[in-house]
């Protein structure tokens, strides 16, 4: 990001605004006035530093509507790196990708900007979007760095992120999967060095560039694919829970009709093409169903959120980080595909809606029982757990309309379980893809858990 705008928010989400009349208020001044952000706010006018504590909350009436400032998706991309590249920097980048992906697809892109004169510090990203490997990398980036390139899966993009915020230079990220919505967004998801939910980094501005490479992204075990339609599935749910409760968009301000017109157009497209999307990758080939998934997970998937928010099914997925067994071997959009048939259980939506969206899941091989969650003997005490977890005061679900308790959340994870047995059983489903039984594959080992 370029240096003025590249200052991080303190975390938190936003509430809802009082009432509708809110949004007649006069606007402010977003240079001079303070940011809002859930119960705590930030000037940009007083530090560039990320924020950990900060001050009580203002609420801001205005329409905001965020998004990078360019997008390009197309096969064999990565060969033409240069050419958009130069629109930010000319002499010197940072180039972060995890080792398969250095063996894979970055040197594409070095040697697309080595070829054109530029000079490339490559950098080794341990896994781990946790503050400590984040410490390690900033300690290798040269002085006089212009930019930063991420290139690989979530952790990656959210960790070269956090490092052009650091930096104060502008970001690019070249995702290898279509696996979540982080591309797109201006936050980066902290974990522990053990990988549990810590916080989000919140930036004022968007990366400056998205740059997606189909020809490597199809090549990638299709679980990943599939990962991110469950994240992309949960953004119009999510959306529409935001705008019933009046609460604020992601971006911080109130959500826009462009917002919510993407958030729309993320479910159809997922709804009209993710299948045949799937059975592309499955063979390799970018048909137009691909791309068209592709872009609503990484494009449409992200914009929609971040215009919108994020509610239940994403604080479920943070709760779901702190149980116990096999769920640690499931992606990002697997367990936000769980969250997002837990919200649908907490607002009490039609059980025809319910079905819908198990018979979709289940057809995209998505979790909808505990047992394909990884945690078929959960215990009583541990849906507990997951609940308080889920329910952290700074946690998405807060966005929400209704209050809920831990027991609440527990009796809805149980319920997803019961209701989706219940619809198997009656119209006796069985039609599943033959996935491979491990996440991981040779050609991306980073994927955002």
């Amino acid at each position: 990001m370029l240096s003025m705008h590249r200052q991080s928010l303190v975390k938190g989400l936003p509430k809802c605004l009082p009432n509708r009349l809110a949004r007649l208020a006069p606007k402010q001044d977003s240079l001079c006035r303070p940011v809002s952000w859930g119960k705590r706010f930030y000037s940009p006018l007083e530090s560039e530093k990320p924020k950990e504590m900060g001050w009580e909350k203002e609420t801001t009436t205005d329409r905001i509507f965020t998004s990078p400032q360019k997008y390009a998706q197309g096969r064999n991309i990565f060969n033409r790196s240069f050419t958009y590249v130069k629109n930010w920097a000319t002499d010197s980048a940072v180039v972060l990708a995890d080792p398969n992906i250095w063996n894979i697809c970055a040197p594409t892109i070095v040697n697309s900007l080595e070829s054109n004169g530029m000079k490339v510090t490559k950098l080794i990203f341990g896994g781990e979007s946790s503050l400590k490997e984040i410490h390690r990398l900033q300690a290798e980036c040269p002085s006089d760095s212009q930019i930063v390139i991420g290139v690989g899966g979530g952790k990656t993009i959210d960790t070269a992120k956090y490092l052009a915020n650091e930096m104060r230079v502008p970001c690019i990220v070249a995702p290898t999967t279509a696996s979540s919505d982080a591309a797109t967004a201006s936050l980066s998801v902290i974990y522990t060095s053990e990988g549990e939910f810590q916080k989000y980094s919140f930036y004022p501005t968007n990366p400056n560039f998205i740059m997606v490479d189909t020809d490597v992204i199809v090549k990638a075990p299709v679980r990943f694919l599939i990962s991110g339609i469950g994240d992309a599935l949960s953004t119009y749910v999510e959306t529409e829970s935001i705008l019933r409760s009046h609460s604020l968009s992601f971006a911080g301000g109130v959500p826009t009709i462009a917002g919510a017109a993407i958030a729309r157009a993320c479910k159809e497209t997922i709804e009209k093409f993710a299948v045949a999307g799937i059975l592309s990758n499955l063979r390799g080939v970018c048909t137009e169903a691909f791309e068209h998934t592709v872009e609503a997970n990484t494009l449409l998937s992200g914009l929609g959120f971040e215009n919108g928010n994020l509610a239940a099914a994403h604080a479920i997925h943070n709760g779901l980080t702190t149980a116990h067994g096999n769920i640690h071997r499931l992606m990002h959009g697997e367990k936000v595909a769980y969250g997002t048939l837990t919200q649908l259980i907490l607002e009490n939506r039609p059980l025809e809606e319910y079905y819908s969206m198990v018979s979709f899941m289940s057809k995209c091989h998505l979790p909808v029982t505990l047992e394909e969650l990884g945690i078929p003997f959960v215990t009583d005490e541990e849906l507990l757990m997951i609940g308080r977890a889920t329910l952290r005061p700074d946690e998405s679900i807060h966005n929400m309309s209704k209050k809920f308790t831990p027991q609440d959340i527990a009796d809805a994870i149980k319920a997803v379980d019961s209701y989706s047995k219940k619809w198997r059983e009656e119209t006796n489903w069985s039609e599943r893809f033959e996935l491979p039984a491990s996440r991981h594959h040779p050609h991306v080992s980073d994927i955002h858990p």
